[in-house]
């Protein structure tokens, strides 16, 4: 993974490279980084820089054979573990392990891919994925042996954020005092959901989403984009290279998301008052609680953004307005009106706390209805002046 094929993040790049030339390199770090912003190809390409001996901010002029090994991602002293679960495949006591094939498909093809995308991979987008006990154990069993090739160890824990209070308890004695040249790199989207007492023995770094100039320039450069549909893309895409790809080849989730979200709103603008209308939100509920959890929260979040680029739109900030409809009979000037400063706030709250239950495997009907009701009431609040 060379440092001049991840997208923006310069400044990231530049610290961890002078990390291994200035021999201070933190044996627990752990990165904190929104979807879509490059952490993981990151985190392969500063364990590569350190593995295979690199220098002069690239890895290609290091050990070559080295260099060779993390192109298949096949190097003896580089570990990964990440969120799995029972599947086909794996009836009982899934853990990394049995999913490496699929995981090297995975980076090679979506390295910027988000969890969904993984679950997808692997057939499981149904459930909920996890770092578990099992999990901790082979890590522990990795580490305690010798690194092979007589360098450093390097173990990737992707997606840290989904690791349980045991998983987490049973490693915290082995990242406050891993084994010699040991390195561990954590990778979390939320660090609210990393325990305090791990979170306390790692050097916390924080990337940022890429930046409209990072995407405009690499869809142009590398995809042959048009400049004008670049800048469009990048402004929907919030930062989120992952995101950008799938507008490139327009995503059918996208246009599901957005069926949903529409037929919600007005359903719940309906409702108020009439009762026969009430019917079409249990539909809806009915409908989208059949699917998966990770669908659910995805197009949760989809919906709080869409709020804000109604909000947007009805205080006249349009230079950060991006949305654009792919359903000719929805109009979101029409629509802004209805959502302003008296009423964000609890759309805002209500759906993160759906979002919350669902995540806790909640009865999905009985929360999206509970929020289509609660949208009902917000959707009538009037705008204080």
């Amino acid at each position: 993974m060379l440092f001049s094929d991840i997208i923006g993040q310069e400044h990231i790049k530049h610290h961890l490279i002078k990390t291994v030339e200035n021999s201070r390199i933190p044996h627990a770090q752990l990165f904190i980084a929104p979807t879509g912003s490059g952490v993981l190809p990151m985190a392969i390409a500063y364990a590569q820089y350190i593995l295979c001996k690199n220098s002069n901010g690239e890895n290609n002029n290091g050990n070559a054979s080295c260099n060779l090994k993390f192109e298949k991602l096949g190097h003896p002293d580089l570990h990964f573990a990440f969120p799995v679960t029972t599947n086909e495949k794996i009836k009982k006591h899934p853990t990394s392990n049995d999913f490496m094939q699929e995981w090297r498909q995975f980076v090679k093809e979506t390295p910027y891919g988000s969890l969904f995308n993984w679950y997808q991979l692997l057939g499981i987008e149904n459930k909920q994925g996890q770092i578990g006990v099992d999990e901790a154990e082979e890590i522990v069993k990795k580490l305690i042996l010798k690194p092979y090739e007589g360098g450093y160890k390097v173990m990737i824990i992707w997606m840290a954020d989904k690791m349980n209070a045991s998983a987490s308890n049973k490693l915290l004695k082995l990242i406050e005092e891993p084994p010699e040249r040991t390195l561990f790199i954590l990778i979390a989207e939320n660090e609210e959901r990393i325990i305090k007492t791990i979170l306390s023995r790692c050097q916390v770094l924080h990337f940022q989403p890429l930046t409209e100039y990072n995407i405009i320039d690499t869809l142009v450069k590398k995809h042959q984009v048009e400049e004008n549909q670049a800048i469009k893309i990048a402004q929907q895409s919030n930062g989120n290279w992952n995101k950008a790809l799938h507008l490139l080849h327009h995503d059918d989730n996208e246009l599901a998301f957005e069926r949903w979200f529409i037929t919600w709103v007005r359903a719940a603008f309906r409702a108020k008052g009439n009762a026969s209308v009430v019917q079409d939100l249990i539909t809806w509920s009915e409908e989208i609680a059949k699917t998966g959890r990770e669908t659910q929260k995805r197009f949760l979040k989809y919906c709080s953004h869409f709020f804000r680029q109604a909000l947007l739109t009805n205080y006249n900030a349009s230079s950060l307005v991006f949305f654009e409809s792919y359903e000719n009979n929805f109009d979101l000037e029409k629509f802004a009106p209805f959502i302003h400063g008296a009423n964000i706030e609890d759309i805002n709250l209500a759906i993160e706390d759906a979002i919350y239950h669902i995540e806790r495997n909640g009865n999905a009907k009985i929360i999206l209805l509970d929020l289509s009701m609660q949208l009902t009431r917000f959707l009538h609040q009037k705008e204080e002046h």
